[in-house]
């Protein structure tokens, strides 16, 4: 496979640190949040990898009801509520929960399934994660 797009983000002092992307663009101070004893003041990786997912599989449910011309969907129509959580994954690690919330305005219920089922088969983030 041929590389479409790659991007750099370094992370320094980790999630009490600062983030830089290699072109500038990014740039922000992390906070461990606090729920986790932080002082929450900043962002933290759980809410930029939450903003990431929610971007990215709004974009490919556009993507694919542009594939398919029998759905009328426009951007605005897409809304995408990315939960991400973390918990302790029993072998002294934690580990990411990921609950997306997909509303598509203007159509019924199973196609609204049917379109988010094909978007989980093309979304980068959601083939990352499986």
């Amino acid at each position: 496979m041929s590389n479409l797009y790659s991007t750099q983000v370094k992370a320094i002092g980790g999630r009490s640190g600062n983030i830089r992307s290699e072109d500038g663009i990014l740039e922000l101070k992390l906070a461990l949040p606090k729920e986790l004893g932080g002082k929450g003041d900043a962002t933290n990786p759980e809410q930029l990898f939450a903003a990431g997912y929610a971007a990215c599989f709004g974009n490919a449910v556009i993507h694919v009801t542009r594939s398919n011309k029998e759905y009328k969907i426009r951007d605005n129509d897409v809304e995408v509520l990315s939960t991400v959580g973390m918990v302790a994954n029993g072998n002294g690690g934690f580990a990411l929960t990921v609950h997306l919330d997909v509303t598509l305005s203007g159509i019924s219920q199973a196609e609204a399934e049917k379109i988010v089922e094909q978007t989980h088969q093309v979304c980068p983030y959601s083939n990352a994660i499986r």
